[in-house]
């Protein structure tokens, strides 16, 4: 079952853009690991030092060895040197995945699939 991790990372105004730049290896060591199908962080273009964290993992047995693995603790080391403030970020189980928009182009909040199904 997929997992998503999604949230914000704060760190010292004045060195965000540093903090991004920096950990630019770290990111593309990750997104190379197995398991890895996106992993993103970007820069809150209205937040100064706010830095929006996105990443998916194939399975829990992926995130468990991000974890524990280098890149993980080296993204860790790289933001906390940057003068982290906060970090406010969430894992979620994917049990259903559906487009946002429907044959016709609309989007739609409900899950059509269920609705069919029922």
């Amino acid at each position: 079952m997929p997992i998503l991790i999604a949230g914000t990372v704060t760190v010292a105004p004045e060195q965000r853009d540093a903090a991004l730049r920096a950990g630019r290896p770290h990111m593309e060591a990750t997104r190379a690991q197995r398991g890895c199908i996106h992993y993103q962080w970007g820069a809150d273009p209205l937040e100064p030092g706010r830095i929006y964290v996105y990443e998916e993992w194939e399975s829990q047995e992926a995130l468990t060895a991000h974890f524990a693995g280098p890149h993980y603790r080296n993204m860790r080391e790289c933001i906390g040197a940057h003068g982290l403030i906060s970090a406010e970020v969430s894992k979620f189980r994917v049990n259903l995945q559906e487009p946002v928009y429907d044959e016709t182009g609309t989007p739609r909040a409900d899950f059509f699939s269920e609705a069919a199904d029922s």
